[in-house]
């Protein structure tokens, strides 16, 4: 064991095990520790990761805000990365973890509160990488990465700082995040829900906070805000109410001490477990009510809440897991199926879900179809009469065994997860009371068949103990009220009197009142029995399939599991024809095919689903897909039913009514998605040569019918090239009877390669600069979206892609923390390389309630500073970065599904380069800072000549004379002195009241960028007395945002900008894109995308078992 980095007087920690179940195939060790300051900590030593982790759990949430701050808990989360005492620099953790490819994230839920961090393992590339040996470790970092960052992470619950400088930009922060959520129907209804539950319990509370809540209200009543903020933080954050998990390569020794040394000073206030017990979640006049919700989107769903036991010390036996898993199943004989036969409900879901300590519901979901909403109290009186069908008899132990199977199979074969969701999720887990040595096995195994606690479980699904909800944009059609902090508009009202006499009658009903249709599910067929792995150990596990098979019909990619060793496999096989998606209605009526023979198979294919089993069948720009993962032992059976139901599926006019309604909502529901899911669609559609936006999809469903799915489906798979990839726990032979099963049933002619849809990127030349704009449909949301993009160039120029890597790696973080955390110009802050088919770009993605004029200024504002950071960066740093991204790309499949999709993406691409990760971190350690200079003036600068530029902005439903048609003269120049405070705030305190009287003399509807200038100039000097040179040298900068701040209160900057050697002013013209058709015209195609060597390495055609 190394000796800690700081020596400090030797403390120890008690060992409460080194003993804990695992699966059958973990090889990380474990240790879990008690400090003497009663701070637990679970340690993982994993000799193979190349991500070390940690994550602290504090045992508070939101459910502990005080009365008069909704949200202060999920504030104090956020302030908690502004510096500490230690490291006091704001930035200096997400800057550390950034330098040593890491990244870092929390979140506040009802009763906890999750910090985690993942950093590189070490500073070395894995030894297996012929590039290893190129790295000198020496000149990039030390062999401590995960100890510099626990050091730093530690101190956040040692002594935070919580600065005064920093607060409002935080809360400014959390306000976003808060704005982003408003339109989301999921975040609107949990509220809802919470909104009408019983006052006294937490459950009650708005838990995310917004600007309202944790700055204006508390100031209008004399709070001093960081002294509620820290006062939270002594009262609540306390080292027995804390949970570590530290995971890494280094030994759990090594990890004991470092944990010892840098935690032990987490003071311990001996705090209790804060509980709501025998407080009820309904009001006293709760009972037999119904809650009618308007969603945003079109959805309908109808849901059961029944305040439920809090299970936590039912680990053993997990009661609602039976009642679940009856309640929700789909296969014949289920209440999904009845549902669905009467063509009333597209899906079902229930479970319990904890909510605190003494309290928890059990939660029934069913989506409609539009006549299941007009038959939703039949649809209730179902359900109640599946809960008496449960009632009437005794839990049966077969549906326990079965249950108990599935889990103890899928425990003794779970494969690793990455190492920031392993230490998150075991952190949190570790709140619960359960056995040290059954920390991993517990969550998902059942061992005690309980029927007394089953029934106990039972009697809680009552008529009188829950609150139906029915969500439609149409139904009732009126609502009375509306949410305080969302804005949903519902009504909340007690039950007709026929409806409960109904429901009452139902939940006692007898088997002769009931369908015959319901009854329990058969047993499962699927269960795996065979779960035999042929293991054979090899030095290096091989990083390409073997292509076992390669004619003009089908190519067989097989690679034999040689690193996980699970009873599992993925078989990929993709049907090409350029049939599926040649025009919009092509695609529309493919993605509807799929939908018809996935809601044909549902009841047969459920019990796989439950056994882990899986398939899935959908449309790519490539022709068909159908992937089934799982278990091996009975993958034959499924994928044979699945081929059978494409080839003869029996498209009933019913069900097509039901899957196209429902395919035309999500078409319609797209647009109110959140703007930075929406933008990359545009993306796509500007700059593939075969793309298709929501719209145009939209538009030929309208017009589909039955008969066109019938005759199409026949033509689709009359033609196609069969490749397949067989990965995991299989043989050869098991390859070549799946390729048959394909080939005898669907019995396609061949497609010859020259027909094989080839994928293509449209190329923005140098030197341009293009702009589409589009109006967002949901006239509710407030945030723009900016999708700024740099075009690169061919992504199979190795150097170039280096290149591009490397400078997007360096420009990350500080992109992220400019932007976001100096700016805060929106909490969605995105930016890095993407690689759009076959060419690279560099992209930065903002959401926000500024207008995407203006921060694409603030854009290219970064961009001057980046290309400043870099030319003054000193060559150790240099090598650090370089050293973190070669971590990054040499990072490994965590799993054999990670594997199969890695593998499959460059099949699939016909690059077939298996060995990418090797070539990349060849070409960057070739790099030299004058190499990223270089590429940074010719591609990212704002002054270069030769750079492309695409910019996508997504607004708001207002533009600059929309915001200037309803914005009177004062209202314009109290927004351009507040966002003119908001670009010096970083930097500077700003008196607004002072920079608005210095505009008295300023004609600003003129839009005299010159003049505003001037007032800004005179303010810095006279006002904030700073000498001339400093103010010259922030005009200069101002110049290349005031024509965005001018556009953002709807004027339009009149003076032009002069350019000058060193800066192009962001109102540089851009063409705006008016026609998308002609825009794609006017641009050449990329090359395709080439194998990068000859296929036939890796044939192996003639090898046998």
């Amino acid at each position: 064991m190394t000796a800690p980095i700081h020596n400090k007087s030797v403390v120890s920690a008690a060992r409460v095990t080194d003993s804990l179940e695992k699966p059958a195939l973990d090889d990380r060790s474990y240790r879990v520790i008690l400090l003497p300051n009663q701070l637990e900590v679970l340690l993982i030593h994993d000799p193979k990761t190349d991500k070390a982790s940690a994550a602290l759990d504090v045992n508070v949430g939101s459910y502990s805000d005080a009365e008069d701050m909704p949200g202060l808990a999920h504030a104090v989360e956020h302030m908690l990365f502004m510096g500490t005492e230690k490291f006091p620099s704001e930035n200096e953790y997400n800057q550390y973890l950034s330098t040593h490819n890491g990244y870092s994230n929390a979140f506040t839920a009802a009763t906890s509160t999750n910090f985690y961090f993942e950093v590189a393992a070490s500073a070395h590339t894995p030894s297996n990488s012929k590039a290893s040996s190129q790295i000198d470790v020496s000149k990039t970092t030390n062999d401590s990465i995960l100890y510099g960052a626990l050091d730093r992470f530690a101190q956040f619950f040692v002594k935070p700082l919580f600065l005064e400088d920093t607060l409002k930009k935080e809360l400014r922060s959390v306000d976003s995040e808060n704005k982003k959520n408003l339109q989301s129907d999921t975040w609107r209804l949990h509220q809802l829900s919470q909104s009408v539950s019983n006052k006294k319990h937490p459950y009650n509370h708005f838990s995310t906070g917004n600007w309202k809540t944790l700055h204006d209200n508390p100031l209008s009543k004399g709070v001093d805000l960081r002294a509620r903020f820290m006062d939270f933080y002594e009262k609540h954050y306390s080292a027995n109410r804390m949970k570590l998990v530290v995971l890494g390569r280094e030994s759990l020794d090594e990890l004991e001490s470092w944990t010892v040394e840098l935690f032990s000073d987490v003071p311990n206030k001996n705090l209790q477990q804060n509980r709501w017990d025998d407080i009820p979640l309904f009001e006293e006049n709760g009972s037999f009510m119904q809650l009618f919700a308007k969603p945003v989107a079109d959805v309908r769903t109808l849901s059961f809440f029944f305040p439920y036991p809090d299970e936590t010390d039912m680990w053993d036996c997990h009661p609602s897991h039976y009642l679940s898993h009856l309640i929700g199943h789909e296969g014949p004989g289920s209440v999904l199926a009845y549902l669905k036969e009467k063509g009333w409900a597209d899906s079902l879901s229930c479970g319990s879900l904890p909510l605190c300590p003494g309290a928890a519901y059990f939660d029934i979901r069913v989506t409609l179809t539009a006549e299941g909403l007009i038959q939703y109290q039949e649809i209730a009186k179902v359900i109640f009469q599946y809960i008496a069908l449960l009632r009437e008899g005794t839990p049966q132990e077969w549906v326990f065994e079965e249950l108990k199977n599935v889990g103890e199979v899928e425990f003794r074969f779970k494969q690793n997860s990455s190492a920031s969701k392993t230490a998150s999720r075991l952190s949190g887990m570790m709140q619960r009371p359960y056995p040290r040595d059954e920390l991993l096995s517990a969550p998902v195994t059942t061992r005690v068949f309980s029927p007394a606690k089953i029934q106990e479980g039972l009697e809680y699904l009552r008529p009188d103990n829950v609150r139906i909800t029915v969500v439609s944009q149409n139904y009732p059609g009126t609502w009375d009220k509306k949410e305080a902090w969302y804005g949903t508009e519902y009504s909340y009202q007690p039950w007709p009197k026929d409806f409960k006499k109904m429901i009452i009658d139902a939940a006692g009903a007898r088997s002769a009142d009931r369908p015959s249709q319901l009854h329990l599910p058969h047993k499962n067929e699927f269960i795996p029995t065979r779960l035999d792995v042929e293991k054979k150990e090899v030095l290096t596990p091989a990083i390409a399939p073997k292509l076992i098979r390669n004619d003009q019909y089908v190519r067989i990619w097989y690679k034999k599991d040689d690193q996980f060793w699970v009873p599992k496999a993925n078989v990929k096989i993709t049907l090409r024809t350029p049939l599926s998606s040649i025009t919009p209605r092509c695609s529309a009526i493919s993605k509807l095919y799929c939908s018809l023979v996935q809601d044909s198979l549902n009841e047969y294919s459920y019990d796989a689903e439950i056994a882990g089993l899986e398939y899935s069948l959908s449309q790519n720009g490539l022709g068909l897909q159908i992937i089934i993962s799982g278990y091996n032992d009975k993958m034959a059976v499924l994928l044979e039913k699945v081929l059978h139901s494409m080839r003869e599926l029996n498209v009933k006019e019913d069900r097509f009514d039901i899957i196209k309604e429902r395919a035309q909502r999500v078409y319609k529901n797209w647009h109110f998605k959140q703007p930075f899911h929406q933008v990359g669609t545009y993306k796509s559609w500007l700059t593939q040569d075969r793309s298709f936006i929501v719209d145009e999809l939209a538009n030929e469903l309208q017009n589909i019918t039955v008969e066109d799915i019938r005759a199409f489906y026949p033509q689709l798979l009359k033609q196609l090239h069969i490749e397949v990839l067989a990965h995991g726990n299989l043989s050869k032979e098991d390859a070549r009877n799946i390729t048959d099963l394909v080939e005898t049933i669907l019995k396609p002619k061949g497609l010859p390669s020259a027909q094989w849809p080839m994928r293509r990127t449209l190329v923005i030349p140098p030197g341009s600069n293009y702009l589409y704009e589009r109006t967002l449909a949901d006239p509710e949301n407030v945030n723009h979206c900016i999708e700024y993009v740099l075009p690169i160039g061919d992504d199979q120029d190795r150097n170039l892609r280096a290149k591009t890597l490397l400078a997007a790696s360096i420009g990350e973080e500080p992109c992220y923390d400019q932007l976001r955390t100096k700016e805060q110009l929106g909490y969605v802050v995105f930016s890095g390389a993407v690689i759009p088919v076959t060419h690279l770009c560099y992209r930065i993605l903002v959401q926000s309630e500024k207008s995407p004029d203006y921060l694409e200024g603030r854009i290219e504002a970064f961009l001057v500073q980046l290309g400043e950071q870099i030319r003054d960066m000193d060559e150790n740093k240099f090598e650090k970065h370089k050293a973190g991204l070669c971590s990054k790309i040499s990072e490994k499949p965590k799993n054999l599904k990670d594997e199969s999709i890695q593998l499959m993406s460059y099949i699939l691409a016909e690059t077939f380069a298996f060995d990418s990760a090797e070539t990349d971190v060849a070409e960057v350690m070739k790099l030299t800072k004058a190499d990223i200079v270089d590429f940074y003036n010719s591609y990212l600068s704002p002054a270069s000549k030769t750079r492309s530029k695409l910019s996508i902005h997504l607004l708001a439903q207002a533009t600059p004379a929309s915001i200037a048609a309803h914005m009177t003269p004062e209202e314009q120049l109290d927004k351009t002195v507040a966002l003119i405070v908001q670009l010096f705030q970083s930097n500077m305190p700003v008196d607004a009241d002072k920079l608005k009287a210095r505009f008295a003399k300023v004609d600003l509807s003129g839009g005299d960028s010159d003049a505003v200038l001037g007032a800004v100039g005179t303010y810095l000097r006279e006002d904030a007395g700073l000498p001339q040179e400093d103010v010259q040298g922030i005009l200069e900068q101002g110049k290349l945002a005031i024509g965005s701040v001018l556009a953002s209160v709807g004027i339009e900057s009149k003076t032009e900008t002069p350019a000058t050697t060193d800066v192009i002013p962001v109102a540089a013209k851009a063409t705006t894109i008016t026609d998308v058709h002609e825009f794609r015209a006017s641009l050449q195609a990329s090359l395709g995308l080439r194998p990068v060597r000859d296929i036939s390495e890796y044939e192996d055609i003639e090898s046998k078992l």
